[in-house]
């Protein structure tokens, strides 16, 4: 978020990718994560807002606006889509945070496909692409094992 309360352009860029997958899917609900920041509203909000704006029914919006970071995020998603009976979920960010996203679904035992939007070098720039790959080379471990932790309180998927 940025502190005027608007989207940043890599959020923007997710929402935009998320709305092309929602049209491909049009049976499918969305579902958009992210509290407040350090600049109000919430990333979920900002989402739904987009996303409707853009064409997308509300009634195919799900938000969690409680999730602050990946992890969080991932078993939010994971409950939910325990408790739907789902199968699994496409998972829309940016390409160099695609494997940790899901890295950390797979450990919770949900099944994923990739829905990333470019955001290489070429997207982001140079440096914010290599500061991106370098904190991904860190949080990728991090996330795997804390993701170990919260597979417990998580019922299986149910078919």
């Amino acid at each position: 978020m940025r502190p005027d309360g608007g989207a940043s352009p890599a959020l923007l860029r997710r929402i935009d990718g998320g709305f092309k997958l929602a049209s491909a899917y049009p049976k499918s609900l969305v579902f958009c994560s992210g509290g407040i920041g350090r600049y109000g509203p919430s990333e979920a909000s900002i989402i739904a807002d987009r996303l409707t704006t853009l064409g997308l029914p509300p009634e195919r919006l799900v938000l969690d606006e409680a999730s602050l970071d990946t992890l969080q995020t991932a078993v939010a998603a994971t409950r939910f889509i325990r408790a739907r009976g789902d199968a699994g979920a496409i998972v829309c960010t940016d390409s160099y945070h695609a494997p940790r996203t899901r890295l950390i679904f797979a450990v919770l035992g949900v099944a994923t496909q990739d829905g990333s939007v470019a955001a290489g070098p070429r997207d982001v720039g140079w440096p914010a692409w290599i500061k991106a790959r370098l904190r991904e080379a860190a949080a990728i471990p991090y996330d795997g094992v804390l993701a170990l932790t919260k597979r417990r309180g998580l019922q299986p998927v149910q078919r």
